[in-house]
């Protein structure tokens, strides 16, 4: 395993280590799985449709998979039977996007009902995230769409997917997010964690969990200025 610093290897085992990009192939898989060990991150976050995924035996790696994405505008039929499919197939856990639209219009209780749909099919101790693209909402609708998230029973909310035009994690709303849910629920940071100065100030808002594509060159950043990563 690559030898890191106390500091950078605390913080790889908050990473989902992930490959969402819609030309990934089943070697590109591969490899971040080895590159995941190796760095001893805590996942792997890939989409559905590349599981099911060969662990290597004794690796202490979960495997994370994205459900409704990037749009979130997928019936909650779709997306419930998206989760189950992924936790047949091996899924420790799922991150659901919601309906944007939906908080959008103040429709808050079709976004619970939405989330709740995707929980039934993700029982528990598998874990649910919850993306809600916040910088997209406003602060209020982040309030509420996080309080229907828990409501629902998700077990994190989760900034972004990394996708939106309207940008990624925020520390203002890392720690709006963790404000809202406390004790309830964790809080997962993505998209334009880049370095790890990003990270530590995502963790130091309330963030618990860290999506990042480039995560060599961000822990590399624990001792040295590394290259940015993208998500």
């Amino acid at each position: 395993m690559t030898s890191l610093s106390p500091d950078a290897a605390t913080v790889a085992r908050m990473i989902d280590h992930t490959l969402l990009k819609p030309e990934a192939t089943a070697a590109d898989v591969t490899a971040l799985i080895a590159e995941a060990i190796e760095l001893g991150t805590y996942s792997v976050c890939v989409s559905p449709s590349m599981l099911p995924l060969t662990i290597p035996a004794g690796a202490d790696l979960k495997v994370a998979v994205v459900c409704g994405f990037p749009s979130g505008k997928h019936h909650s039929s779709i997306k419930a039977t998206e989760a189950a499919l992924a936790i047949d197939q091996g899924a420790d856990e799922i991150d659901m996007v919601i309906d944007i639209g939906a908080a959008k219009a103040g429709r808050f209780a079709d976004v619970r009902a939405d989330i709740a749909a995707v929980r039934a099919s993700v029982p528990a101790p598998k874990v649910l995230k919850v993306i809600i693209e916040s910088a997209a909402l406003t602060d209020a609708e982040i309030v509420v769409v996080c309080q229907a998230a828990v409501a629902a029973g998700a077990d994190f909310v989760k900034t972004s997917t990394g996708f939106h035009p309207a940008g990624g994690a925020t520390v203002h709303a890392v720690r709006l997010m963790k404000q809202t849910v406390a004790e309830r629920a964790q809080v997962k940071a993505s998209g334009g964690v880049r370095s790890f100065a990003d990270a530590a100030a995502m963790i130091d808002a309330g963030a618990t969990r860290l999506g990042v594509s480039g995560s060599a060159a961000l822990l590399s950043g624990a001792t040295s200025e590394g290259e940015s990563s993208s998500y």
